[in-house]
């Protein structure tokens, strides 16, 4: 990573009144694709404003399977859950070259004191990630595999999507984006994925599946 300076405005200009005032306390620093931002099990107190690109949220097993959480997008921030000073509690890498700017506890704390509305934002954001990963805990526990398939599918969260003639279009998804998502081997979700397409309910394509009618909720 480098510092970047000075700040360019248009850089700003997508974000929300209240994320601008707080992003233009921090440093701002570039990445390139692939780099890990955020490391699990780390002790850091950082926040990061997403200026530009597209970030990973995961964690990695000891055999080394991963576990997608979702991707966060420019325009918004990451790294909030440690500003209590304990261990990060999930990794962030980059999906493509990004612009971010970085602000420390302290910093994150000033603002406060000056923008005391902004604490509801951030309440709100911790709020909306845990209802996630609670939601994501409880599909692990309760669906089987399919079951995390479908609700991957359907949801879509984190994932491009275009209407067509044929049905709902998800672009720039693999079967390894989904595998990592729903906990299981690239094989198994291929083998399903391929079961559904001879059941004419989906289409496949490259990094791309279209949807064209309801999935069965059982397979």
């Amino acid at each position: 990573m480098s510092p970047h300076t000075p700040p360019e405005e248009d850089l700003y200009a997508h974000l929300t009144p209240e994320l601008r005032a707080l992003a233009m306390r921090g440093v701002v620093r570039t990445y390139p694709k692939k780099a890990v931002v955020i490391n699990e099990g780390e002790i850091g107190d950082n926040l990061y404003v997403l200026l530009k690109g597209s970030v990973k949220v995961f964690s990695m097993d000891e055999s080394g399977r991963e576990i997608t959480y979702g991707r966060i997008h420019s325009g918004d921030y990451f790294g909030e859950m440690s500003l209590d000073g304990g261990p990060r509690s999930a990794s962030v890498i980059t999906l493509e070259p990004c612009t971010c700017a970085v602000l420390s506890r302290t910093e994150v704390s000033e603002h406060l004191v000056y923008e005391p509305g902004f604490a509801i934002n951030l309440v709100v954001q911790v709020i909306r990630r845990a209802r996630a990963a609670t939601e994501a805990a409880r599909n692990m526990a309760l669906l089987d595999v399919y079951g995390r398939l479908i609700a991957v599918l359907e949801e879509h969260d984190d994932v491009t999507t275009r209407n067509t003639a044929a049905g709902l279009t998800l672009e720039s998804i693999t079967h390894q984006d989904i595998a990592s998502r729903v906990g299981a081997s690239r094989e198994m979700v291929s083998r399903l994925l391929k079961d559904l397409e001879k059941g004419g309910y989906i289409e496949m394509g490259t990094k791309r599946i279209t949807l064209l009618k309801k999935l069965p909720s059982r397979w």
